[in-house]
C-alpha cells in the first residue's frame, strides 16, 4: 500500500481534496515532495500534469518515454490492462514519473508499459537522482511485484530502487537484450566508405541489380498530418509482402498493434518528428522504414521490404541511404531499436546500448506469488528437452 495514495481499488488521490488542499499547497510553497499515483486515464485528463510530462521529455533517453507512447498503448494493446502513473512533484512541478501496467487481479505484478506488447526499451523520466529516489520509494511502498524489462543500464531509477527495496523486497538485476546503435560522425555522410571492401562490393552489386529492374529512387519524408494515413498504409503493405507476414510479426497481422503504431506515429507526425522512408523501383515501394527523428538521433522502429525484389537487397540499400541522410543532418546516432539480431551484428554494427532486467519481489503474498510463478517458469525451461 502507498500511504495515503495508491490502494487496491485504484482510488484517485494524487489531486487534493478540499480538506487536503491547504497542507499540499504549503508543501508546494516549501518545495517539499508531493508524490502520487493516478490511473493513466485520470492523469491524462489533467492538462497541467500532461504538460509537465511533456516538459520532462527533454530529459528522455528514448522516444518510448513520451506521453504519446503510453497514450497509444493505453487505448490499443493495453486497453484492458490497469495502467498507473507513479509521479513525484517537487515545488509543484512533476520531477519524476513512470507509467506501469498490470493485469487485473490481486497478485498481478507491475510491468513497464509495452514491455510484452512491443518489446521496446523503456525507463522512468527523472529530473535528477533525488527525484529518482523519491519515485523509487513511492513504487516500493505500493507492495506489488515489479518487472522492468530492457531498462537502460545507466538509468537513475536502478540504484534508487536498490535502496528503496532494501528490507522490503528481494530485487534482482541481470543483463537484458541490448539495443544496437551506430554512432554517427562526418564519415557516415558517405556510409558505404565506413564498411570493409567485401561489404562495399555487396552494396554495389545490390544497386546494380536494382537498376536492372527499373528506375531506382529513394525518399525520406516528414509528412503532414493530412498525408500521414496514406503513407502509413503504403508502408504497412510493403511489410506485408515480406517474411514478416508468415511469421506473424507484421503489424498489420495484429489489428491492435497496427492501431497502436498508427496512433503513436500520428502523434509524432503532428509534432514534426515522424520520418517515413521508401526505396522505389519504377515508382513501386520495395522497401520502407518508419522512424522518429528526435533527441538528436534517428530512431528506427519499423522496417520491411518486398520479397519479390529480395535479390537486390532493397532493405539494405534503404538503410544505407537513411544512415547517410541522418549523418548529413549531423544527428548523433542511428538507433536500430528492436533486438541485436545476427544480421545486424554481422552486416551493420556491433555497437549497442546495454539494458538490464529488473525484478522485485516484495516480502508479502503478492511477492511470493510472483516469485513462485517465475521460479516455476525457470524450472520448466531447464527441464524442457533440448530441440534437435
Amino acid at each position: 500500500m502507498i500511504e495515503g495514495w495508491a490502494t487496491a481499488f485504484e482510488m484517485e488521490t494524487a489531486l487534493p481534496t478540499a480538506a487536503a488542499a491547504l497542507p499540499i499547497f504549503a508543501d508546494r510553497l516549501a518545495g517539499r515532495p508531493n508524490p502520487g499515483v493516478l490511473p493513466f486515464a485520470r492523469f491524462d485528463e489533467k492538462e497541467e500534469l500532461v504538460r509537465q510530462w511533456h516538459g520532462l521529455e527533454a530529459r528522455a533517453l528514448m522516444p518510448t518515454q513520451s506521453h504519446a507512447f503510453a497514450s497509444a498503448l493505453s487505448s490499443t494493446l493495453l486497453a484492458k490492462a490497469a495502467i498507473q502513473v507513479f509521479f513525484v512533484r517537487i515545488g509543484g512541478d512533476v520531477s519524476a514519473l513512470l507509467a506501469l501496467s498490470r493485469r487485473r487481479g490481486r497478485f498481478a505484478r507491475w510491468t513497464t508499459v509495452g514491455a510484452h506488447e512491443v518489446c521496446e526499451p523503456y525507463d522512468a523520466l527523472c529530473r535528477d537522482a533525488e527525484a529518482a529516489r523519491l519515485l523509487a520509494e513511492l513504487i516500493a511502498r505500493d507492495g506489488r511485484a515489479l518487472e522492468m524489462d530492457r531498462i537502460p543500464a545507466g538509468s537513475l531509477l536502478i540504484p534508487a530502487l536498490r535502496a528503496a527495496m532494501r528490507g522490503k523486497a528481494w530485487m534482482t538485476v541481470r543483463p537484458a537484450i541490448p539495443t544496437p546503435t551506430i554512432a554517427l560522425d562526418a564519415c557516415w555522410k558517405d556510409p558505404a566508405s565506413c564498411f570493409n571492401s567485401g561489404r562495399r562490393s555487396d552494396f554495389r552489386r545490390a544497386a546494380r541489380r536494382a537498376s536492372e529492374l527499373g528506375e531506382v529512387s529513394f525518399e525520406i519524408r516528414s509528412p503532414s498530418p493530412a498525408e500521414f494515413d496514406a503513407l502509413f498504409d503504403e508502408a504497412v503493405r510493403v511489410e506485408l509482402r515480406s517474411w514478416k507476414r508468415e511469421a506473424g510479426t507484421a503489424i498489420a497481422v495484429d489489428r491492435a498493434k497496427e492501431s497502436c503504431f498508427r496512433d503513436y506515429f500520428r502523434s509524432a507526425c503532428e509534432e514534426g518528428k515522424f520520418r517515413i522512408a521508401f526505396m522505389r523501383i519504377d515508382g513501386r515501394a520495395v522497401a520502407m522504414q518508419m522512424a522518429l527523428e528526435c533527441l538528436d538521433r534517428y530512431w528506427l522502429f519499423k522496417i520491411g521490404f518486398d520479397e519479390e525484389y529480395g535479390r537486390c537487397s532493397p532493405g539494405s540499400l534503404l538503410m544505407l541511404h537513411t544512415i547517410g541522410w541522418a549523418a548529413a543532418r549531423e544527428l548523433r546516432a542511428y538507433e536500430l531499436l528492436g533486438n541485436v539480431e545476427p544480421w545486424i551484428a554481422r552486416f551493420w554494427t556491433r555497437e549497442q546500448h546495454d539494458c538490464l532486467c529488473v525484478r522485485a519481489y516484495p516480502f508479502n503474498a503478492a511477492g511470493a506469488v510472483a516469485f513462485a510463478a517465475d521460479a516455476w517458469a525457470w524450472l520448466r525451461r531447464r527441464l524442457a528437452p533440448a530441440r534437435v
